[in-house]
């Protein structure tokens, strides 16, 4: 599974890699919302959250689906500016449909890559943003009626809270980690201009690579969902993030600019492993025979027959199962003489768990 976006013919001068204000700080909403998805930054959202005052507190819950769950497209502009108020203006220049429909698009819905109506002129995308709305909470159905009702009004009450949330606590964030994100966009840029998309792509994440083919070229965003999205040309824009792991976020909704937030490179990011093969990692220790051949190479190594002996099954039926495991790359082998030995990788199984905690929330 994963999010193509197709680049075919699209020249290097329109991509971008380039740090913006307001996309940082929708991830830094969404790790104040969601703390348990960020534990490195624990002491940020920890001191941030307690010295909020209580009623910018109410707000931010009021609002909060725009980037707890899923992240508002309206939150990642494909035009960065060097300042939170321009990019602010820039989005006072869209149209309201535009505004609205993105806004209240809080569910990774499989009706995400086909577009979906705007609510405030499709009676069913009314429906059905009422409905999610109420399910997250009171407070939250409360705001989006009043954005159906009145957009302008909230539009301009939603610009007041990311405003004061810049007073409260972000502008002196931004100022310690915009040079962080400069550098690491002047970094990928060079790259780009002299070893080549590719180098590029892969310094940006591990799970995104380049395919070439007779087709075209795409960019490949490893997800646990699908999607696919054209640049058609005009542009697609990296945007570098130091709140962001371990989601890597991937604007792709029909008629919008593609857009990818990244988190700066980490160590932990580095070591991730694709959606695949955590699922085939899954699946081969879940069958019971497998499990308990692995409690035998967790404790050392052994050969087939001595697995088959322990386990009162046939050479043929331990083989089967060790190929399984060896394929998720759960096993290592070693020869001595005439004899294979297998032994479980403690390592890769220790990080079995986090690893698919980051497939999930990548």
């Amino acid at each position: 599974m994963s999010v193509t976006i197709d680049i075919t013919g699209l020249p290097h001068e329109r991509i971008a890699f380039c740090p913006s204000p307001l996309a940082e700080l929708g991830a830094a909403l969404h790790a104040l919302s969601e703390p348990a998805h960020h534990a490195r930054l624990h002491g940020w959202t920890t001191t941030t959250s307690a010295a909020l005052k209580p009623e910018l507190a109410d707000r931010l819950h009021e609002a909060d689906f725009m980037w707890r769950s899923t992240r508002s497209d309206i939150l990642l502009p494909a035009q960065p500016r060097e300042t939170l108020a321009e990019e602010l203006d820039d989005l006072d220049r869209m149209d309201d449909e535009t505004y609205v429909g993105a806004a209240l698009e809080i569910s990774c819905s499989s009706q995400y890559a086909n577009g979906v109506p705007s609510p405030l002129v499709d009676p069913r995308s009314r429906r059905r943003a009422l409905d999610l709305a109420a399910a997250r909470g009171p407070r939250q159905a409360a705001f989006v009626e009043r954005m159906l009702a009145d957009p302008t009004g909230t539009r301009a009450w939603v610009r007041r809270l990311l405003e004061d949330c810049d007073d409260a606590f972000f502008a002196d964030t931004w100022q310690r980690v915009r040079v962080q994100l400069a550098a690491d966009a002047r970094h990928k840029t060079e790259l780009l201009r002299r070893k080549g998309l590719a180098d590029a792509v892969a310094a940006v994440s591990p799970a995104m690579s380049l395919e070439e083919d007779e087709r075209g070229t795409r960019i490949v965003v490893d997800k646990l969902m699908h999607g696919w999205t054209s640049a058609d040309g005009s542009a697609l824009t990296f945007l570098p993030t130091a709140f962001g792991w371990p989601h890597l976020v991937a604007l792709h909704a029909p008629g919008w600019k593609p857009v990818i937030q990244y988190p700066v490179s980490t160590r932990e990011l580095a070591g991730s492993a694709s959606v695949e093969t955590v699922k085939l990692r899954l699946e081969a220790v879940a069958h019971p025979m497998r499990m308990r051949i692995c409690r035998s190479l967790a404790r050392g190594p052994s050969t087939t027959s001595e697995l088959a002996d322990t386990y009162g099954i046939t050479p043929p039926e331990v083989s089967r199962h060790l190929a399984v495991l060896k394929k998720a790359g759960l096993l290592t082998t070693q020869r001595r003489g005439r004899y294979v030995l297998h032994q479980l990788d403690v390592a890769v199984v220790a990080r079995l768990g986090s690893d698919f905690l980051e497939s999930v929330l990548r």
